[in-house]
């Protein structure tokens, strides 16, 4: 008699691959606003409205505030059963 299991390894690789590589895109383009933010304040020819549109961009995307129900809620938290 064989126990009927599930298994969800190819699933559970190609989430983990997708989540990846979007962990590793997010992280390219906040290097590349970091990387904006400062060449802004180092060059003293940029104009004063780049650096405050390029300090904007970092502080509104980067330096956010985003409430914990909203992380667990987009992780699937609260829809899904604890295995404890």
């Amino acid at each position: 008699m064989n126990p009927n299991i599930q298994n969800d390894q190819d699933y559970l690789a190609e989430k983990f691959k997708l989540l990846e590589n979007h962990t590793i895109h997010a992280s390219k383009i906040a290097i590349l606003k970091i990387q904006s933010w400062k060449f802004a304040l180092k060059t003293p020819e940029v104009g004063t409205r780049y650096q405050q549109a390029a300090e904007d961009m970092v502080r509104e995307s980067l330096l956010r505030f985003i409430p914990n129900e909203h992380v667990l809620s987009e992780e699937g938290f609260f829809f899904a059963a604890l295995d404890n």
